[in-house]
């Protein structure tokens, strides 16, 4: 879904209401938009039709491209249906659609199949669709047999594609109605297209003070203030005419919400179900940030971290206290900047999904890293129950496919600028929002080849020594496989031996969609003093890359589990993150991070309530207020004074 809670809307009006133009205002911030023209060319000699026709494509900005499917009803359906994730389609409008459908040329025809396969096409696409058709059910019953067959056609085909749709709108004289509102969201008289940002709302006075609110859909649990994301000193940054990355709108952020337990399922098993409210849409940074390297980004405090850690051999604890917790107690003491930090209470999880083609993928199963995503958007699968069970909020961000390293660029150098910006942007949304913790993961096809390649160009590594093994979708090991991923990123290496080993290089020749965002999450996370658990090559690759861009950056990362991979080993070795865990779980990035998250909560808990030992000063909170020399005994016996009785004990007799 967009970021208002729909990625289908049916956009109904009569005659010169103005729908049109408010469906092409929907989508006119798209990166890319694809209109698909239904209506027929018509008679040549009805100029009256040629100029509506001329006065349509003159509205369309010239980034468009528009298809025709006036010659093919059923065309149209398979448009719908090819459409993919990133697409963006404006369908205008099914009442030609209906004509040409009518069109005797098309007959003997099922029009009710083709109706319902539209439908079908409509309710399955994946693409953000806006789909614009006439009302014509409050006219009067037309008098003639083809008239009435235009109006039954198009209704039933309204009635069906409405049902198929997210939201409807009615446009009446250029106002516009909700007649199927989002189901996330109240919805203002004007609405933001899906994947671009909403108009911006008026500031309340707490927002207008400088506080961050929490934006519908983001969970905040218990009472705790935000954590210190005051905003860094911006990194340099140019004016840049046009639109760019900055005016696309991010991705939804999904909120987990508990349901019952499936039929049938243990007691006191709860599921992950359907996802809550999206939040609002994310303040500019400022058009045209420039990320280079030597970027002077802020610091974790050099003072509270060590304090937090020596006041852990003061507390309550019995044995040698929290072993190798410590580390994450002086973690967030020194990103919170406080000697008695809080556990994190709004977590936040960037599942990037892109795809790298060619023999970096060798052994992946064709669409299984795009159902990963479906699944997690829905709510299932074992990142969002994970998510779930750890209050913690979800985005699945669509990030570029990158071509195959081993014969040209992954990327071209507009991308990785795109890429990088998007990133910082969805650190910046989280940190507005009041995140406290952002776990970084991925599920794209040879995200890991990439990441080896990265880590070989900026470490030194050899291939084989940083590329785990390849599982395939029986759970069996492919030699072969991991064969020609090595050759393959060998090969990359080989074609870069003379390239510069800049990060924008590296990003743009080896790294890709995904772990150029996430290099750009790295950044922006640490411009607002958010704390990121990193998970799987695809994070720690991104730190790696970070590194010559910010130095910073790596010292706002906390590193879990290494989860076997050899090449997350290495990467935490080159940055300075000892893992804190060695469980080896292979869940899926993210969600190892997600699995240990309870355990480093806990460990925060009791470094922020324990009392200091009372041999230190501490209170004994156990003791007795007042300790007497000697203490009259309690008779035994049975009486309104005998203690566990149901009575209340006497005035003066003690209880203890």
């Amino acid at each position: 879904m967009s970021v208002d809670g729909w990625h289908t809307l049916l956009v109904l009006g009569g005659i010169r209401s103005g729908k049109s133009e408010f469906a092409e205002s929907l989508v006119a911030d798209a990166p890319t938009v694809r209109y698909v023209a239904t209506a027929p060319t018509g008679d040549p000699d009805d100029t009256e039709w040629a100029t509506r026709l001329a006065a349509h494509r003159a509205r369309r900005p010239g980034s468009w491209t528009t298809e025709e499917t006036a010659t093919d009803p059923g065309r149209l359906a398979e448009v719908i249906a090819a459409a993919g994730p990133n697409d963006t389609l404006l369908v205008d409008d099914l009442g030609g659609w209906v004509t040409v459908l009518l069109d005797p040329a098309h007959q003997p025809a099922d029009d009710t199949a083709t109706v319902a396969e539209l439908a079908a096409a409509v309710r399955a696409s994946e693409a953000r669709l806006v789909l614009v058709s006439p009302e014509v059910g409050l006219s009067l019953v037309p008098t003639t047999p083809l008239g009435r067959a235009f109006t039954d056609a198009l209704g039933a085909t309204n009635r069906a594609v409405a049902d198929a749709c997210d939201a409807v709108a009615l446009v009446v004289a250029g106002q516009t109605a909700w007649l199927k509102p989002p189901a996330t969201s109240h919805q203002p008289a004007t609405h933001a297209p899906a994947g671009i940002p909403a108009p911006a709302a008026p500031a309340d006075p707490a927002t207008a003070a400088g506080a961050h609110p929490t934006p519908a859909g983001v969970h905040t649990a218990g009472t705790g203030a935000h954590p210190a994301t005051v905003p860094a000193p911006s990194p340099p940054r140019h004016a840049a005419g046009g639109r760019g990355v900055d005016d696309v709108a991010l991705p939804e952020v999904l909120t987990p919400a508990a349901t019952p337990p499936p039929a049938g399922a243990p007691a006191g098993t709860t599921g992950a179900g359907d996802w809550a409210a999206p939040t609002m849409a994310l303040p500019m940074i400022a058009t045209g940030l420039v990320i280079q390297p030597g970027m002077d980004l802020p610091m974790p405090d050099d003072y509270t971290g060590p304090q937090a850690v020596d006041r852990l051999a003061t507390l309550d604890v019995p044995g040698a206290g929290l072993g190798v917790l410590e580390q994450v107690v002086g973690f967030a003491a020194a990103t919170q900047g406080t000697s008695t930090p809080r556990p994190w209470d709004t977590v936040r999880v960037l599942l990037l999904h892109g795809d790298h083609e060619g023999g970096a993928s060798a052994g992946a199963v064709a669409g299984e890293s795009a159902r990963r995503a479906r699944q997690a958007r829905a709510g299932r699968g074992a990142l969002a129950r994970l998510a779930a069970e750890n209050r913690a909020s979800l985005q699945v961000v669509e990030t570029p496919a990158s071509a195959p390293f081993e014969d040209g660029p992954a990327l071209t150098g507009e991308q990785v600028e795109a890429a990088l910006r998007y990133g910082w942007r969805l650190a910046e949304q989280a940190a507005d929002a009041g995140v406290q913790l952002l776990v970084l993961a991925a599920c794209g096809a040879g995200a890991e080849a990439a990441a080896a390649a990265v880590l070989a160009a900026t470490a030194g590594a050899e291939p084989p020594a940083v590329l785990g093994r390849v599982v395939n979708d029986r759970g069996e090991i492919d030699d072969n496989a991991w064969m020609v991923r090595c050759a393959a990123v060998r090969d990359a290496l080989h074609r870069t031996r003379r390239s510069p080993r800049e990060a924008h290089d590296i990003l743009a020749e080896l790294g890709g969609g995904d772990i150029a965002t996430a290099t750009g999450v790295l950044l922006g996370a640490t411009a607002r003093r958010v704390p990121v658990l990193l998970d799987g090559p695809v994070g720690t690759a991104a730190g790696m890359v970070s590194r010559d861009l910010a130095g910073q950056a790596r010292h706002w990362c906390l590193l879990p589990d290494h989860g076997g991979r050899p090449g997350v080993r290495l990467a935490a070795d080159v940055l300075g993150l000892t893992p804190l865990l060695d469980l080896r779980l292979d869940l899926g990035e993210g969600a190892t991070a997600l699995a240990a998250l309870p355990l480093l909560r806990s460990a925060l808990s009791l470094a922020a309530t324990l009392p200091a030992h009372p041999s230190l000063g501490g209170v004994d909170e156990d003791a007795p207020a007042h300790e007497p020399d000697f203490a009259e005994p309690v008779p035994a016996g049975p009486g309104p004074t005998t203690i566990g009785s149901d009575e209340p004990v006497s005035p003066g007799r003690r209880a203890d």
